[in-house]
């Protein structure tokens, strides 16, 4: 059995790469969606999440702004921000419902045309009819027809027997189209009078409305900064007053401090003052009035045994190093003559190998060679399955 060499483990690894990265190419050009198309969805998907993470952060920078506001003024005698957002809710209301009116209004003018005002109605539609001729009647019925006139040449002067009758019909349609037009003249002025005056009583009815919220908000207002007054006089009054109390105990715990120095034992250098309650060993720094001579004689003592101890630990610590750096030696020795018999047994294997890869590769060229004088010109399943298998 052959061993791997480290050449070898290389050249698979790069192999092995190379097939990876052609199976990657391969999905990407045989996708015929990512080849025609050529959209990154990986990358879109990022700038889709990118652009909800920035929205959502300036929503909550808007958000976080927009209820800060108010509080920060919540002590003070006003309230700016809820003022100007109580006021661009009631101009947004207004301009609403102004918006509303107009729109109502434009609707009722549409449909008065449309009933009253329509284009056959008029005097002279007569003039412009589309259906003019298809209406028409022939140029001439009878004899005694009303539409013979002078420029027709269907009848002549003095063949008019119907003139007075005629004319008497032709302003008695004229009367009729005048009293009709004045009438369709005063509606439509009673109708637009009447909008106006709805839209009038509309506009007054917000504006009271508008004007109690804001005499309501200012009452509020009003009360809120009676209320703060009133909260920060009672504050001051207690601070004046715990102002007093505070200096009448300080001035009475001097007097006692005074009178503790004049009597205790600081001033009459009472050597137990220094004890401390936390063991015979310790002192209170404050009250301390020095060391005996008896003391000091123990602290030079114990330093001198401390220099002693000190200087015996580091004679044992240069033996331990020294003991150290030998076993050291002796084992970079004994690594360095193990490395040097792998490395013969490794050239013997290596020697071993390469004879056996010879023979092998022998055998193999012996084999391939009759292979080829046996079969000639014949295709096997290698052949055909090489086709669309590459990117390239």
């Amino acid at each position: 059995m052959e061993a791997a060499q480290p050449e070898d483990l290389a050249q698979e690894a790069r192999l092995t790469k190379r097939r990876q990265a052609e199976l990657c190419r391969q999905q990407r050009v045989f996708n015929a969606r990512d080849r025609l198309i050529g959209g990154d969805t990986a990358a879109w998907d990022v700038q889709v999440r990118d652009q909800k993470i920035r929205e959502a952060t300036e929503k909550a920078r808007h958000e976080s702004f927009g209820a800060a506001g108010p509080k920060r003024w919540s002590h003070h005698h006003c309230l700016p921000a809820a003022e100007m957002k109580q006021n661009d809710r009631l101009l947004c209301l207004l301009e609403a419902r102004a918006g509303r009116d107009r729109r109502a209004l434009c609707r009722a003018i549409s449909e008065f045309q449309k009933n009253f005002q329509r284009p056959d109605t008029r005097r002279e539609f007569d003039l412009s009819d589309p259906l003019a001729l298809r209406k028409a009647l022939p140029a001439r019925q009878s004899d005694h027809d009303v539409r013979n006139t002078v420029s027709g040449m269907q009848k002549f002067l003095g063949e008019d027997l119907d003139f007075g009758e005629r004319k008497k019909c032709q302003e008695e349609q004229s009367r009729e189209w005048s009293l009709q037009q004045r009438r369709e003249w005063e509606d439509a002025r009673a109708e637009h009078k009447c909008a106006e005056d709805l839209y009038t009583q509309t506009r007054l009815q917000f504006d009271e409305t508008a004007k109690q919220l804001q005499n309501l908000q200012s009452a509020t207002q009003k009360a809120v900064c009676a209320a703060v007054k009133d909260f920060n006089r009672t504050q001051a009054l207690e601070s004046v007053e715990r102002k007093k109390q505070e200096k009448k105990q300080e001035q009475e715990d001097n007097l006692a401090e005074i009178s503790h120095l004049l009597r205790g034992d600081l001033l009459s250098e009472n050597p137990r003052q220094a004890a401390s309650s936390f063991g015979p060993h310790r002192v209170v720094p404050d009250l301390w009035k020095g060391m005996s001579q008896e003391q000091l004689e123990q602290i030079r003592l114990a330093q001198k045994q401390q220099v002693q101890e000190k200087l015996r630990l580091q004679e044992e610590e240069r033996q331990r190093d020294l003991d150290w750096d030998r076993r050291r030696v002796q084992g970079a020795r004994a690594t360095l003559l193990l490395e040097r018999q792998q490395q013969r047994q490794q050239r013997h294997l290596r020697r071993a190998l390469d004879s056996s890869n010879l023979s092998l590769a022998q055998k193999q060229h012996l084999q391939r060679k009759s292979m080829n004088e046996l079969y000639r010109n014949q295709p096997t399943e290698e052949y055909f399955a090489q086709f669309n298998t590459r990117s390239r």
